[in-house]
């Protein structure tokens, strides 16, 4: 799914996810947090591009809907939120972004941020994909089907835009070294009850 080079192992809902329920509510209602603040940054970096606005603007509506009904799931549930948790395979693909001022330098560094945001929904979805068919429970079965359907979409979206607006830039090279990077880092996670943990 989606070139990912590491497919999430069964293993990891049945014997990790399952055992702390509350634990992955909350993570994942965070990350859902994290993706709506991710693109409300891609819009404060980028005023300048309508489209990429206007996107972004419509996904951090969704992404907090999102984290709203994880929430409601968390309270129908008897649970409670939380503080926030870090998300280490988030900090580490962000060690791979490419950085740089200046003007000549702007457009990859989108780029890169765009093609970081389609790796985390691109995982996240696999991640919802192998949730959806394994976990014992009806209720969260059924939901992680539907987000993972939208995350497929969240990832077409910043895909397809690195690749409009990468203009100079060879996105899917870049993509490709994106894969490949994720495939090691991956290598150190599912052994958690986080999404990406």
């Amino acid at each position: 799914m989606f070139k990912l080079q590491l497919p999430t192992d069964p293993f990891w809902v049945k014997n990790v996810v399952e055992s702390n329920i509350e634990e992955i509510l909350t993570d994942h209602a965070y990350c859902e947090q994290k993706a709506a603040t991710n693109a409300i940054t891609l819009i404060i970096q980028n005023p300048n591009i309508a489209e990429l606005v206007q996107e972004m603007a419509e996904l951090v509506k969704e992404e907090m809907d999102h984290f709203k009904r994880v929430h409601a799931i968390i309270i129908k549930r008897g649970y409670t939120l939380g503080l926030e948790r870090k998300d280490n395979y988030v900090n580490e693909l962000i060690k791979f972004l490419k950085r740089g001022g200046g003007e000549s330098k702007r457009t990859e560094s989108m780029v890169d941020r765009l093609l970081l945001a389609a790796m985390i929904e691109a995982r996240s979805c696999e991640r919802f994909k192998v949730l959806s068919e394994y976990v014992d429970d009806k209720e969260l079965s059924e939901f992680y089907h539907e987000l993972m359907i939208s995350e497929a979409t969240h990832y077409t979206l910043f895909i397809g835009l690195a690749r409009k607006y990468g203009e100079g830039i060879d996105v899917e090279k870049r993509w490709q070294e994106w894969l490949d990077y994720e495939g090691k880092v991956i290598q150190n996670y599912g052994k958690a009850e986080t999404i990406h943990g």
